[in-house]
């Protein structure tokens, strides 16, 4: 009967933890699901850099770490072939206005290459951000030239 009852404890408690999932005191939902927003970048001369921008970013989501967060951002070149991906800090990752934005940078694949198919041109960067530069920062921003994906608190 005692295990009847710490069963059925048990059972009602983590079914209370589904609440928390949701919560904001969950450290895993601080930076919430990614959002679009259409640019066209005319001058691409804020950072001195050799390679390009991507011309789209298609996801973009932040997860929590010991001592900071992974930056994941999918960027989606015309080609296959295009490589040395890298976020770009822009304002030296200081904060302006509550946010810190990244250029979404790489260089062209060498000569004429297919176009493929969407998942075949997809290239992953990621970037650790230390909890001191985190401080105070309320959306991170990754710059394409098509367009600007968002990630809020």
């Amino acid at each position: 009967m005692t295990r009847l009852i710490a069963t059925l404890m048990l059972l009602s408690f983590l079914t209370a933890c589904g609440g928390v999932r949701n919560s904001r005191l969950n450290p895993f939902n601080w930076f919430g699901r990614d959002s679009a927003e259409q640019v066209v970048v005319t001058d691409e001369g804020t950072i001195v850099d050799p390679r390009g921008l991507v011309a789209d970013i298609i996801k973009l989501k932040v997860d929590r770490m010991p001592g900071g967060a992974i930056i994941h951002a999918i960027g989606l070149p015309p080609t296959q072939g295009h490589w040395e991906a890298e976020l770009i800090p822009l304002n030296g990752e200081y904060p302006d206005k509550g946010t810190i934005s990244y250029e979404f940078r790489l260089l062209p694949p060498p000569g004429p290459r297919p176009a493929g198919t969407q998942i075949s041109r997809e290239v992953v960067v990621g970037h650790f951000v230390s909890d001191q530069t985190l401080l105070g920062v309320r959306r991170i921003e990754v710059i394409a030239r098509n367009n600007r994906r968002t990630v809020k608190r």
